[in-house]
């Protein structure tokens, strides 16, 4: 079969009908790894060597453990292992399996970009902070977090787009995203167009990534800029 061009523009709007599913899952993803990495940082940093341990351990393991071995992991096992509790998951949908799973891998991903990223500020700030009367809140909101994210950003927005793209391994368990939509228009014309299909999938994911490179392209700009402007304030 010749390869048609034209073809490309004409499937993009089918593979967009589950666009939505993709931006959910990566953003759902990002926020509850966020804070399943705060909690295993906080744990890294504490002064609990038992907490810490663990903390290490479960990172190194996930690191290791390749995105879909996972996945398959958490649909085929979670059910099996809660099924002696009486605790029926065969009900829960594949989105919500595929949230689990990219959330533990993510999750010890974004300890280690929180971890490095508080200490890489300098403990003298939270001295001088203590020396004008701030309460560990005041310092965390006007100092610490202004500071981290501006430092964490560029760790942010690379892990955004790889799990964006991590995540198209969700239709291996039957979950109807982007890649998921992609198989399905290619099985229902019998295999006809499969690169084409592909093709336009691959545009869309540049797209994607493009803007969210953009994104954090101005808050870098837009968060260093603040930087800027409290260091003038803040000289003689």
């Amino acid at each position: 079969m010749e390869f048609t061009p034209l073809y490309i523009l004409q499937v993009i709007p089918e593979l967009l009908r589950r666009l939505g599913v993709t931006l959910w899952l990566a953003a759902a993803t990002m926020l509850f790894s966020t804070l399943f990495g705060a909690l295993l940082a906080w744990a890294k940093l504490g002064k609990s060597r038992v907490l810490r341990a663990l903390a290490n351990a479960y990172t190194a393991v996930l690191r290791c453990t390749p995105t879909l071995i996972l996945l398959f992991l958490c649909y085929y096992g979670l059910p099996k292992a809660f099924a002696p509790l009486g605790v029926d998951l065969n009900r829960m949908s594949r989105f919500c399996y595929s949230l689990i799973a990219f959330t533990l891998l993510n999750g010890a991903l974004m300890s280690e970009v929180i971890r490095s990223t508080y200490e890489s500020i300098d403990r003298g700030q939270f001295e001088a902070a203590a020396t004008v009367g701030m309460t560990p809140f005041q310092t965390l909101r006007r100092i610490i977090l202004p500071q981290g994210v501006y430092i964490a950003l560029p760790n942010l927005g690379t892990t955004m787009i790889t799990l964006l793209k991590e995540a198209s391994l969700a239709f291996t368990i039957g979950l109807v995203d982007l890649m998921g939509q992609a198989k399905l228009i290619i099985s229902l014309r019998y295999g006809a167009r499969a690169l084409e299909t592909y093709l336009a999938l691959t545009l869309i994911y540049w797209a994607l990534t493009f803007l969210i490179a953009r994104l954090v392209s101005r808050l870098e700009r837009a968060f260093g800029a603040g930087r800027f402007e409290r260091a003038r304030e803040a000289a003689p």
